[in-house]
């Protein structure tokens, strides 16, 4: 027997886009992500080197979350390699569930995720 599966790209949603401006009005960094079904996906998640350390990646992804909240969403996701930032996203919360060593070759993907207040 056939059920009607649920979260098909049809339930997909408009993506989810924040940005950040500097002082003047250049791009400071940003996040691009979609929900899908009850879940954020972080796609891309960006400070530029001149703001780095000053918090505005932790801006980005608390607004990001708070509209995906708004948006039904009840857990978030991102994939991100070891040089990148798994260790920004265990400081916000995300729990690693996955861990693919050598992929691509040298590096290690992890997926990790939170639970949405």
């Amino acid at each position: 027997m056939l059920r009607a599966l649920r979260g098909t790209p049809g339930d997909r949603q408009a993506p989810l886009h924040v940005w950040a401006s500097d002082a003047n009005g250049g791009l400071a960094g940003g996040l691009v992500g979609h929900t899908w079904t009850t879940w954020l996906h972080v796609t891309y998640l960006w400070v530029d080197a001149r703001h780095r350390g000053a918090g505005l990646g932790s801006r980005l992804l608390t607004e990001a979350e708070h509209l995906a909240a708004g948006r039904g969403c009840t857990a978030s996701r991102v994939e991100t390699w070891d040089f990148q930032a798994p260790d920004f996203y265990r400081r916000h919360g995300y729990d690693v569930v996955c861990v693919i060593p050598d992929y691509p070759p040298g590096i290690t993907e992890y997926t990790l995720t939170k639970r949405l207040a």
